[in-house]
């Protein structure tokens, strides 16, 4: 028998549940409700219905801080593309130089693919034997077909990234036209590539959409993004659209936590909304986290600002341990001191001769430190001189594990 509470009004609601809270903070994960994002995937999917039918498109390229749903979106995405019959590959970029080989395991799998959907076509021998060129010039022998085929000369194997990229996208997508089918290829965390490697995918993309192509790319990345694209080939603005993925508006942020609950019969008090919403500041991650804790603290519904209170403690010390953390250990002594530093500014952006002084050295001096902190995607520059942290209140959290004195 379900022990219940009785509530001054005579409610009588059972005690919360925590294997039906709906809330699910992780990377990646998605959200029990996902809004505020509406336009973004309404674009994507005029995207999609304009390439399958040969017309002109710009590919998407998100940029966001961590922590606002960039990989969520590029999951929905994913999600959408294969729901209208395309052949999609995810893949997350690393620093760690394995990109080409990453991508062409994922093209490998896309153009077996394409031979499953009906009788070999010239067109997808073709694409095998280019990605064959491809692989055996770039040192991926080991990802063999299920057939044998010879490499196709003179195609994908020059040496050149950027040329035999090209040749093997174009080969992918005229595959992909024939099978009247189309190609997606979703890459997260994009700032890693280094300049050779993001402009030989932003001229492979070129090419296909000048040959009206099917190949689509979304992608996701820090803020840095639009600039190390512009650097890598000047015409990236004009091939893609960089959407912001920002932190939701009150209203929506509201709904993130409200619509999830009311699905489960729980109900959230106006005042304990508004507090997550303030403390979370919007940003999808930690309303995710905060709920969630929140949601277990609670011993009944409505759960009420004094839940959301009783809670705090547990929450801040579990994105401490896990969110913000993982980042932290990343970094030397010196790094730590730098970012302290900043956190002493607050918030952000702040102009590096401030940060400079905070931390007792001169502007030059830091410089290679700061380049090494945006490579590690710990900082960016929103404008020239500036610099901001790319994981929302890293500031805070740097006060609290590295206190004055």
């Amino acid at each position: 028998m379900v022990k219940t509470n009785k509530l001054p009004n005579s409610v009588i609601i059972a005690p919360m549940d925590p294997v039906r809270n709906p809330f699910g903070p992780g990377a990646g994960m998605p959200p029990p409700a996902l809004v505020g994002r509406e336009e973004l995937l309404t674009s994507f999917s005029v995207t999609l219905a304009r390439a399958r039918a040969g017309r002109p498109v710009k590919s998407l390229l998100a940029t966001g801080l961590r922590g606002v749903g960039k990989t969520v979106l590029l999951n929905r995405f994913d999600r959408i593309a294969q729901d209208a019959g395309l052949q999609v590959a995810f893949m997350e970029a690393s620093d760690d130089g394995s990109f080409v080989t990453l991508l062409a395991n994922r093209i490998r799998r896309i153009i077996l693919e394409l031979d499953r959907l009906g009788a070999l076509s010239e067109a997808a021998k073709r694409a095998m034997r280019v990605f064959k060129s491809f692989t055996v010039r770039f040192g991926a022998e080991g990802l063999a077909f299920a057939i044998d085929v010879d490499a196709e000369r003179g195609q994908a194997d020059s040496g050149d990234l950027a040329s035999d990229l090209q040749d093997l996208f174009v080969a992918v997508g005229a595959a992909a036209k024939d099978r009247n089918t189309g190609v997606l290829l979703a890459i997260d965390e994009l700032q890693y590539l280094d300049e050779r490697e993001l402009g030989a995918l932003i001229m492979a993309v070129h090419r296909t959409s000048q040959l009206e192509l099917p190949v689509v790319i979304v992608g996701a990345g820090l803020p840095s993004l639009p600039a190390l694209a512009g650097d890598a080939k000047s015409y990236a603005e004009r091939l893609f659209d960089f959407p912001q993925v920002d932190r939701l508006a009150p209203p929506d942020a509201a709904q993130a936590i409200v619509e999830p609950a009311h699905r489960e019969g729980v109900e959230f008090t106006a005042d304990a909304v508004a507090r997550i919403v303030a403390v979370t500041r919007g940003y999808p991650y930690f309303i995710q986290e905060w709920a969630y804790q929140v949601w277990n603290e609670a011993p009944i519904s409505p759960i009420t600002l004094a839940d959301v209170e009783r809670a705090q403690p547990r929450v801040i010390a579990h994105l401490d341990e896990s969110f913000f953390r993982v980042r932290f250990d990343r970094l030397t002594p010196k790094e730590r001191r730098y970012l302290r530093a900043m956190a002493e500014l607050g918030p952000g952006p702040h102009r590096s001769g401030d940060i400079a002084v905070k931390y007792g050295a001169k502007v030059e001096s830091l410089a290679p430190m700061r380049n090494t902190l945006i490579h590690k995607g710990m900082i960016y520059s929103p404008a020239h001189g500036d610099t901001a942290f790319t994981v929302p209140l890293f500031d805070e959290f740097m006060l609290r594990v590295m206190p004055a004195g």
